[in-house]
């Protein structure tokens, strides 16, 4: 009993005069209570996570080994990040690019031109753009007549040979060929290939009004639905629609009065005739004249370039990506990393991007890339790397557009729920995060002003079945790291 009992007090004695650095705690005690609570309350063991927070950078005089981190927990762990992964294309983009590149949208004509009719083909090269919608598409053509075209006796051809891509399966994914987030790249992308439909209650025809944008040619669709009582609960259940053919969306169903006025964007049945459907439905709604039909080509080498048109600056295309976390957005910047030298494909993009990161990130292991959108089940990258990104990024040139692309807490983006969920939250406000979501992910990256007036990079991943049960525990994590005047 006697020997017991002095072995146990010389083990604890050992401990103590230990050097804090060999202390091997367990994950629980080097997690603060609250928030090793909140994730058990979620059914997902410690092992899932990984964590880094550590005090923000400005200085690049100032080495980052010489600023600890706050909190550090698995951060060396390969983990899929789903949409954080954007933070690692953008930054690229933007540090190989610059905040104010453009792509250039090219209007070519081909035959005689004379008192605004074209004895030949137009073409519509494309560029990668990632934002040509509507109003863009739009403002181009009014361009092109103003300058003096309205009537094409030829075709109109659109070229979007600046990318060298397999045809891909917008199910692939997760079998869901409709949702948004599945439209693939295109080197011409139009409107994101995806319809959106609105629905406007009328309580006194007892119907609700259907709009849809943009046009397309020769796609029908019926322009109002009956109204129905009862909640607004899954109200696109309700209205039965039915997207599988082409040229004719039906709703078969009805629209709950209580719903008010709602959106639902749809990806397009058939991306590839959508393209050439949106060109002829805008040209003749310009008032233009078409002898021909609108297709898909290559654009030769024999003819006039006769319209320049420049997209959106990289500053606010990022802000799309990263704020309102958009997969085909940011898919379109990352081939446009290898456009840059011939044809944009996702492998040369890959080599690209790791070319960078061996060069600014020297002793960081490289991620590993697939489509650059975190739309993946492949995509790795851990907490220490993505905390030596976002610090890199905050001493760079490009610093002001990537912080202003992050979604502020509880205000905008993807993270504006946080105010529905804790509308008296000491975080609102206070964080600039990019978001990640999967079946098995979920995901916070970005930068959090403490209390103190102490900046921090912020960094979880939770790759778990539950992972999308973690959202308290990512949000206790968050009041943590701002709550910086406790002890």
């Amino acid at each position: 009993m006697q020997l017991g009992f002095v072995l146990l007090w010389a083990c604890q004695s050992s401990l103590l005069l230990a050097k804090p650095d060999s202390i091997k705690r367990s994950p629980e005690e080097t997690m603060p209570a609250s928030i090793a609570l909140a994730f058990k309350q979620a059914n997902v063991p410690l092992s899932a996570v990984s964590i880094m927070v550590t005090p923000l950078v400005t200085s690049p005089q100032a080495p980052l080994k010489q600023t600890p981190p706050r909190l550090q927990f698995r951060a060396t762990e390969e983990m899929n990040p789903a949409s954080v992964m954007k933070l690692i294309t953008t930054s690229a983009g933007l540090s190989l690019l610059g905040p104010d590149f453009t792509w250039r949208n090219r209007i070519y004509i081909e035959g005689l031109l004379k008192d605004g009719v074209l004895q030949g083909n137009l073409y519509l090269k494309g560029s990668g753009d990632p934002k040509l919608v509507v109003e863009r598409l739009q403002s181009l053509i009014q361009e092109v007549m103003a300058k003096g075209l309205r009537e094409i006796k030829g075709d109109i051809i659109l070229d979007g040979s600046v990318f060298d891509l397999p045809n891909q399966n917008p199910a692939s994914f997760d079998d869901e060929p409709l949702r948004p987030y599945n439209v693939a790249p295109q080197g011409l992308l139009l409107n994101f290939n995806a319809l959106l439909f609105k629905f406007t209650p009328d309580a006194a025809r007892k119907e609700a009004k259907v709009e849809s944008e943009p046009p397309l040619a020769n796609v029908q669709w019926p322009h109002s639905v009956p109204l129905s009582a009862g909640p607004c609960q899954d109200w696109r259940t309700q209205l039965r629609a039915d997207f599988s053919k082409a040229d004719n969306v039906r709703f078969n169903g009805t629209y709950p009065k209580a719903c008010g006025e709602q959106t639902w964007p749809v990806a397009y049945v058939e991306p590839q005739t959508f393209g050439p459907r949106m060109v002829q439905a805008m040209w003749r709604q310009a008032g233009g004249q078409l002898k021909g039909q609108v297709r898909h080509g290559l654009t030769p080498a024999q003819v006039t370039l006769w319209h320049e048109a420049p997209s959106l600056p990289l500053s606010d295309i990022v802000a799309d990506i990263n704020k309102f976390s958009n997969n085909v957005m940011a898919q379109q910047l990352f081939l446009t990393l290898s456009s840059q030298q011939g044809a944009g494909n996702f492998a040369a993009s890959k080599q690209v991007v790791l070319q960078w990161w061996a060069k600014n990130m020297p002793g960081h292991k490289a991620p590993v890339l697939d489509n650059g959108s975190g739309l993946s089940r492949e995509e790795r990258s851990s907490a220490q790397a993505l905390t030596a990104l976002l610090q890199l990024a905050a001493q760079s040139n490009y610093a002001h557009a990537l912080q202003n692309s992050l979604a502020i807490a509880g205000v905008d983006g993807t993270v504006v729920r946080l105010k529905d969920r804790q509308p008296n939250s000491v975080v609102i406000g206070r964080s600039k995060l990019k978001s990640g979501s999967l079946r098995d992910v979920a995901s916070l990256a970005g930068y959090v002003e403490g209390l103190s007036g102490q900046s921090y990079v912020f960094v979880v991943i939770v790759n778990h079945p539950n992972a999308n049960a973690t959202r308290p525990a990512l949000d206790k994590l968050l009041e943590w790291t701002v709550q910086d005047q406790k002890k």
